[in-house]
């Protein structure tokens, strides 16, 4: 019972961070920054890893057998 709240918490606060990242990148300063460098910011990237990261452990909570 205790894995699926942590899974639960994990996957949820995963795709917040994800979302957030998403958001950043279409502001203003992200895009200048992406039009001169040609990649994103860090800190779009750094919420985009964070996301990923929380999404992987949440879902291996949820699937791992006891």
């Amino acid at each position: 019972m205790n894995n699926k709240v942590i899974a639960i918490v994990l996957l949820v606060v995963g795709a917040g961070f994800t979302y957030w990242g998403y958001e950043m990148s279409g502001a203003i300063g992200a895009q200048l920054s992406k039009s001169f460098t040609g990649s994103a910011t860090d800190g779009v990237m750094i919420r985009y890893i964070a996301g990923l990261v929380c999404i992987g452990l949440g879902l291996f909570f949820l699937l791992k057998r006891k």
